[in-house]
């Protein structure tokens, strides 16, 4: 029996259908990833899925009393709370059956009889409860988890009220991995996670009994953890046998398939047409042309192949600066007390630079501390003459009814509405995507957008903090060629190192910097 069964299932948005009679089965303990470009619905079927949005038409049904898991990003935590405690809260469900038992113990002191019987029987199927539950392991497999994703460093007892977004993102992850639902729903969950995390995140995920779908433009963490993908394209959803590498191969020979249908029918329909057309009107011929015409009507159009041309980013200087970019002297950085030891540091005109360290080192206070958003500690931070950054962030936080088009159009209103179509399109947001409120577009087409007005931005240093976060490997391969050819400077926060690696002149390891070892 499958956990869930859609058929038919059809959702728009305003005119623009993004699933369109889709059929799609999920086993008990399947371990699945749903692929595709950005933009093409991925985030909403999930949501679908999850029972947070209603499709338009279709049937979905689900397994009785099944549990379902899915990362709420727009959970309030509660100020006062502890990372451990926000943990321990995935047994909610054991710790009830705890407080039961006592008071089940302690009545059962007192009780005689029938009442006693009763009492008894309750107390050996609390017992169970506990002991399926695993109760008496609950602080070891927090601290296991904790340490897996990264949460340990921070310290257990740190308020949750303090995280930043991305070790926010880490807390839900690791409460729902210790919830174990029947089904997990994972969009993108090795965003915000270093390389030892992702190793500990696939490794759980493998051996998970539960079954997951799970949505990651990481192909290495998807080839390691998904034994069936489902690649959704055009509105429908494909099922692929095999890890990641062999739907590539197995979704190259079905493209293939599909180009040469359609060539063949294309031959088939030109044929058909120019009969009739020759032998309608000729009595002799007339019966053999209606009947050809009636088989082109009952015929089953393939559509025509297409793919979404890749983004065109390109970046330009406004203006050159002096050869000194950035240069610091004893700098020190934090909030209260240093993150690491004081640097010296130098940026030349046109290096690019890449600032690496573990989540939670402290790259995005280093980033705008540098960027004079946020003031030293101590010690003598310098831009040189003329130096304009543009600085992306890994968030931004637009107004609810903004669209892709207010959004930039705000930031740049002298430029024309033709100029801000031309601009969002190069970084492949598409004609249907321009009017809608950014709320309801995609991480990586979100992303996009942020990444369109940065190429609008009159500036000489890039500096971008988790640019790659979102984007698919098309969109990050055009950010990569973008960056490497751009004439300007860049300083780049990413935790994915084959992003960077062969282009970038300096890395700056805050791990070593700790350490008092200036790179």
């Amino acid at each position: 029996m499958s956990l869930i069964h859609v058929e038919n299932l059809t959702h728009r948005f305003g005119d623009r259908t993004i699933l369109d009679r889709v059929g799609f089965r999920l086993l008990p303990g399947e371990h699945a990833g749903l692929v595709g470009p950005n933009g093409v619905g991925k985030t909403t079927f999930l949501q679908i899925l999850a029972g947070t949005l209603l499709p338009d038409e279709g049937r979905m049904d689900r397994l009785p009393r099944m549990r379902v898991g899915v990362l709420d990003q727009h959970l309030n935590l509660k100020r006062g709370e502890s990372i451990r405690s926000f943990m321990k809260t995935a047994f909610a469900d054991l710790y009830e059956a705890e407080t039961e038992l006592e008071k089940v113990t302690q009545k059962m002191g007192k009780a005689e009889g029938e009442e006693l019987e009763r009492l008894f029987k309750r107390y050996t199927l609390l017992l169970e409860q506990l002991e399926r539950g695993d109760f008496y392991t609950i602080d070891s497999r927090v601290e296991e988890t904790a340490a897996g994703l990264g949460l340990t460093s921070l310290g257990l007892e740190t308020d949750v009220s303090r995280l930043s977004g991305g070790q926010r993102t880490k807390l839900l992850l690791a409460k729902l991995l210790l919830q174990q639902p029947d089904l997990l729903l994972l969009d993108e969950p090795t965003n915000y996670l270093d390389p030892a995390h992702i190793d500990w995140l696939a490794e759980t995920l493998r051996n998970s009994p539960g079954a997951f779908l799970l949505i990651s433009h990481d192909r290495e963490f998807m080839d390691r953890t998904a034994e069936v993908i489902f690649h959704l394209e055009h509105r429908r959803i494909t099922r692929y046998p095999g890890n990641y590498t062999q739907f590539l191969a197995a979704s190259e020979l079905r493209k293939q398939q599909v180009h040469q249908a359609y060539r063949q029918q294309q031959e088939e329909v030109k044929r058909l047409e120019d009969y009739i057309r020759r032998n309608k009107a000729r009595a002799s011929t007339a019966r053999q042309a209606k009947s050809r015409e009636k088989r082109l009507e009952r015929m089953e159009r393939i559509d025509p192949p297409h793919s979404s041309p890749p983004p065109r980013f390109a970046f330009s200087v406004a203006i050159e600066p002096v050869t000194m970019v950035l240069e610091t002297k004893g700098l020190t950085v934090g909030y209260g007390k240093p993150l690491y030891p004081a640097v010296d540091l130098q940026i030349k005109r046109g290096e690019k630079v890449a600032l690496v360290g573990r989540n939670g080192v402290g790259k995005t206070t280093t980033l705008r501390t540098l960027l004079g958003e946020i003031s030293p500690l101590s010690g003598q931070l310098r831009l040189g003459d003329r130096v304009k950054p543009a600085f992306f962030v890994q968030e931004e936080h637009a107004p609810s009814t903004h669209t892709a088009m207010d959004e930039v159009w705000a930031a740049f209103p002298h430029r024309t509405r033709k100029e801000i179509r031309q601009a969002l399109a190069r970084c492949g947001i598409r004609g249907e995507h321009l009017m809608q409120p950014l709320s309801s577009l995609s991480g990586g087409e979100r992303s996009r957008v942020r990444l369109c007005k940065l190429m609008l931005t009159p500036a000489n240093w890039l500096v971008l903090d988790e640019p790659t976060n979102h984007l698919d490997a098309a969109a990050k391969e055009a950010l990569r060629d973008a960056l490497r050819t751009y004439p300007g400077t860049v300083l780049l926060v990413s935790h994915e190192s084959d992003f960077h690696e062969g282009w970038t002149d300096q890395v700056w390891d805050l791990e070593q910097w700790r350490k008092g070892v200036s790179s």
